[in-house]
């Protein structure tokens, strides 16, 4: 009779331990999965943005990855959106590198109904689902209002930008040139579509200061050339101020050490975050804004230690 009950008593427990399997294999299986796509992962601007949407993946209970092509390559990163729409996420969150990317978008929304969700580039596409990320028209107006709060009526400045076909940078250079513009300061020279490698900065500051010798500022549409314009500037023994526009720790140093006093900065962690979170209320079947913005702040030597502490996850 002993071993009868006994039995029974292992029957039972194997069976829960079977019902309790399974009910955890269910609960897994319906994890929300997300597949988020950026331009690249080579800057410490995108590796923020990853750490952002990684810890939202472990904070909401979320199957996600982050994946980028190599380079910065609208080829690449085709060829990585076209893999992705193979394994059939729930959401997938993309930062487009440039608008040849849409058909493949096209797919994901028209042919398995998957919901695309832009972040930090976005584009005039009617079938995504939201933009998370930065407004770069205000993301210029501040950069040019705070390059003019350092200079006088009448000075000049240079902008160093680039490539105009991405929206990105045409809009913070529209923003830029409106606010200096309210300011009285004159852009002697605007100059598109310079990538940032040390020699093509080299050889524009060069240019820029022989044709523009009283030029009293710089406005670089993002962090990578404003540090190379930083950099070429005191080897030819320049002091003017450079305001960039991502607020990555390198440039947070500059502010902290004192080699510029200020810089406009995007949220990148944020975005990350937000728009995993943004993903799972769709995933809800919540409504979700059309746009997410994730602000632009100001960063002086007060609070640029504050952010560099904040970023020490990074490596």
């Amino acid at each position: 009779m002993f071993k009868n009950g006994r039995l029974v008593f292992l029957v039972g427990i194997v069976i829960a331990v079977i019902i309790f399997m399974f009910i955890s294999n269910s609960f897994a299986d319906k994890r929300p999965r997300v597949v988020v796509v950026f331009k690249n992962l080579n800057s410490q601007y995108w590796e923020i943005m990853k750490a952002g949407a990684e810890k939202a993946f472990s904070d909401f209970g979320m199957d996600g990855k982050v994946i980028a092509p190599v380079n910065e390559s609208a080829i690449e990163q085709s060829r990585l959106l076209e893999k992705t729409y193979q394994e059939n996420p729930d959401v997938l969150i993309v930062s487009p590198t440039d608008s040849t990317v849409i058909p493949i978008l096209e797919k994901f929304t028209e042919n398995k109904k998957i919901p695309v969700l832009l972040v930090d580039n976005d584009f005039p596409w009617e079938n995504k689902t939201s933009y998370i990320g930065t407004n770069n028209e205000e993301l210029g107006k501040k950069a040019g209002a705070l390059l003019a709060s350092q200079l006088q009526p009448g000075n000049k400045v240079a902008i160093i930008g680039g490539d105009l076909s991405v929206s990105v940078f045409k809009e913070r250079i529209s923003g830029a040139k409106k606010a200096l513009k309210d300011a009285g300061i004159i852009v002697a020279s605007e100059t598109a579509g310079i990538s940032p490698d040390p020699k093509n900065i080299k050889k524009e500051m060069t240019k820029i200061l022989r044709e523009h010798p009283d030029v009293k500022g710089i406005f670089a549409t993002h962090d990578l050339s404003a540090l190379l314009v930083i950099k070429e500037l005191k080897e030819q023994g320049v002091t003017i101020p450079v305001i960039g526009a991502d607020g990555i720790p390198d440039m947070l140093k500059l502010i902290k050490d004192g080699t510029i006093s200020s810089t406009v900065a995007q949220n990148p962690y944020d975005m990350g975050y937000l728009a995993v979170e943004t993903a799972l209320k769709v995933t809800k079947g919540k409504n979700v804004k059309k746009v997410v913005d994730t602000g632009v702040d100001i960063i002086i030597k007060e609070n640029a230690t504050q952010r560099l502490d904040f970023y020490k996850f990074l490596k």
